[in-house]
């Protein structure tokens, strides 16, 4: 038996865009991309892992819980993991915008067209570059998961790229109630019915609604 593939707690906006623009290592989410997550950062399951202390329960929570569980292996864009193009310099010190433990503990496959050596850090995560394409990286992230599941993380142009290709089994996106107007966009481009897509759950949390998107046959 095999995991799922899937995405889980991805933030979106109300007009449809996963990130804001101009992502720096000063705003790793994009100009207004912060806003897409404000339903996420006050709950425990933030709060804990991240600050080491207490947050809120309720609907939001047990969404970021879930989305956290079972999970075998990540597949990240690179602009999910640097804020940098083009090629990796030698000497290149950037792991991450986590610091020395992320929180995936296992592997990630980081998507790029430039070579980089793999590197484990502190409490399992273990990063892996992959050069030639989105189904090699699915390929490795899956022999690496086992049983569990695989989690596409994004950004948007990474899982608009695996919905186009049918890989992911199931979605859970978080829309908040904000408005970008620019950024980038995650349905841009798709045909969610004729690629086997359809919503089955909306749930209304405190701070977003949280809707499960799966994939069936095609139209």
């Amino acid at each position: 038996m095999t995991g799922k593939v899937r995405v889980s707690a991805f933030g979106v906006s109300v007009d449809g865009f996963g990130a804001g623009p101009d992502q720096s290592l000063e705003n790793p989410l994009g100009r207004g991309g912060p806003l897409l997550h404000h339903w996420f950062f006050p709950t425990d399951a933030f709060r804990t892992q991240h600050l080491g202390q207490p947050g809120e329960t309720g609907v939001d929570d047990e969404f970021g819980k879930r989305s956290m569980q079972g999970l075998g292996a990540w597949i990240l864009g690179r602009n999910m993991f640097a804020h940098s193009r083009g090629p990796w310099a030698e000497d290149d010190a950037w792991k991450g915008w986590w610091g020395d433990e992320p929180p995936y503990r296992c592997d990630v496959f980081v998507l790029t067209h430039h070579p980089r050596p793999s590197f484990a850090m502190k409490g399992g995560t273990t990063f892996h570059f992959v050069t030639n394409g989105a189904a090699a990286a699915l390929e490795r992230a899956r022999a690496a998961a086992g049983d569990l599941d695989v989690r596409i993380g994004g950004g948007a142009a990474t899982i608009r790229q695996y919905l186009r290709m049918r890989a992911i089994d199931e979605m859970h996106v978080a829309v908040s109630p904000v408005v970008l107007g620019v950024g980038e966009p995650l349905w841009a481009g798709l045909d969610l019915p004729a690629l086997g897509y359809d919503v089955v759950e909306s749930t209304a949390g405190e701070r977003a609604t949280h809707l499960k998107i799966v994939r069936k046959d095609p139209r």
